[in-house]
């Protein structure tokens, strides 16, 4: 049997640790760079009164009127208390309001208010600021192909359930 090359090995755990440091770049990469949107986002939303996370409410209402918090909270990936505070926070502003749909009250559906509804021209303007300044120096080809990446990539995440 011929002995390993030293020189082999090396390249060989080199291979591994050049891998594993992109992988970690990616993830913080993307974590920085969905922070930094969000970030932006909230501060260009504040003058309208919306928090952040409350402008994925405004609009799954807009598209769908009439969702339990339960809905919500699925199609937001957060846990229901959060969404229980941030729908209670959303009604005391007037941007939502609660329905009961049974006759004992227990079952409720979220609905815009016509106050809900004057956020979704602020939310279209500074969600299309945001994207602009977050692809400036970008081709529209390259906006495509990033953002097929990124779906590639939520794709993969979501189809391996084993680790969550």
């Amino acid at each position: 049997m011929a002995k390993k090359d030293k020189g082999d090995k090396k390249n060989k755990a080199g291979k591994k640790k050049e891998n594993g440091e992109r992988h970690h770049s990616l993830a913080a990469a993307v974590t920085q760079a969905a922070r930094a949107m969000r970030t932006h986002l909230s501060r260009s939303l504040a003058d309208s009164g919306l928090y952040a996370g409350q402008d994925t409410v405004v609009q799954l209402l807009a598209a769908e009127e009439g969702l339990t918090p339960g809905a919500l909270a699925q199609r937001l990936g957060v846990k229901a208390p959060t969404m229980t505070r941030t729908i209670g926070r959303m009604e005391a502003q007037g941007f939502v309001e609660r329905r009961p749909v049974d006759a004992d009250g227990r079952l409720t559906m979220v609905h815009l208010t016509a106050e809900g509804r004057t956020r979704l021209e602020a939310i279209a303007v500074a969600s299309a600021e945001v994207e602009e300044l977050a692809t400036a120096g970008l081709s529209g080809k390259e906006v495509k192909q990033l953002l097929k990446l990124l779906a590639t990539v939520e794709e993969n995440l979501h189809g391996n359930t084993s680790k969550d």
